[in-house]
């Protein structure tokens, strides 16, 4: 036996971990300020992810969706890169078109619920 302690915490280091993310996370996202910000880039992350996933579930590479849509395959990535944030309402649809019979373009205006509770003059 060496002589080093065998004194070992309770708590594995992959919990503390994720209570201490979760605990600064938390506060950050507290500052209403810091919580838009997040809430902008989510939603920017989220969108070309369904773009991707909307192509796939169509069948299509990105090939056949520039062929569609008369860009190039380089376009299509562009697109579909993350981080990607210069969309254009006019490519959005035109992207959702040329996907095919049942996919739709939805986007939505959220009110504050401070404003959602207020009566429409």
């Amino acid at each position: 036996m060496s002589g080093r302690s065998t004194n070992m915490s309770t708590e594995d280091p992959i919990s503390a971990g994720r209570a201490a993310y979760q605990r600064s996370r938390d506060s950050f996202l507290a500052d209403p300020t810091n919580h838009q910000i997040y809430a902008e880039e989510a939603a920017k992350k989220d969108l070309w992810l369904q773009l991707v996933e909307a192509r796939m579930s169509a069948g299509l590479t990105q090939e056949q969706m520039a062929k569609r849509l008369g860009v190039s395959q380089a376009q299509v990535a562009r697109i579909e890169k993350r981080g990607y944030d210069a969309y254009t309402l006019t490519t959005l649809r035109r992207y959702v078109d040329a996907l095919g019979q049942g996919f739709q373009l939805e986007v939505r205006v959220k009110q504050p619920e401070s404003l959602a509770a207020t009566p429409a003059l």
